[in-house]
């Protein structure tokens, strides 16, 4: 198990969201480490991407959970994505979507999904504690 505490970060390969995602983990969750699995739209991806797509997600996800003891998973999706050029409103939806797809499967960990805005400020959209 590596030393330090860690959590797990499903978000777009968009550099812009990258600092505020980790900065707001590591506040919120008091991590000292993020694992951050990077897709362009990755809530579509999670959703509607194929086997193989999702698969490596998954892998990603095992190494960070087992390897990392990350207790945390946090499902982002942003404003201006180029990934998922999609309305706000259609962003919301497949976070949604994304966030139960990833609780059924039933990693033991608290799951969030939060949006990034046209601030780039984090917002805590969904918190699904591990039961």
């Amino acid at each position: 198990m590596a030393e330090g505490k860690f959590a797990t970060l499903i978000a777009c390969m968009d550099g812009r969201v990258q600092v505020p995602l980790s900065e707001w983990m590591r506040e919120h969750l008091q991590v000292d480490y993020v694992d951050t699995i990077t897709e362009a739209g990755p809530e579509k991806i999670v959703t509607q991407g194929t086997e193989a797509q999702i698969a490596a997600i998954r892998e990603k996800i095992e190494v960070s959970v087992n390897l990392h003891g990350s207790a945390n998973l946090v499902m982002s999706a942003h404003h201006d994505c180029g990934g998922n050029p999609v309305s706000k409103e259609q962003h919301l939806k497949e976070l949604a979507q994304s966030v139960e797809a990833i609780q059924s499967w039933e990693y033991p960990v608290r799951i969030m999904g939060v949006w990034v805005n046209e601030k780039w400020e984090v917002e805590l959209i969904h918190d699904k504690p591990y039961h």
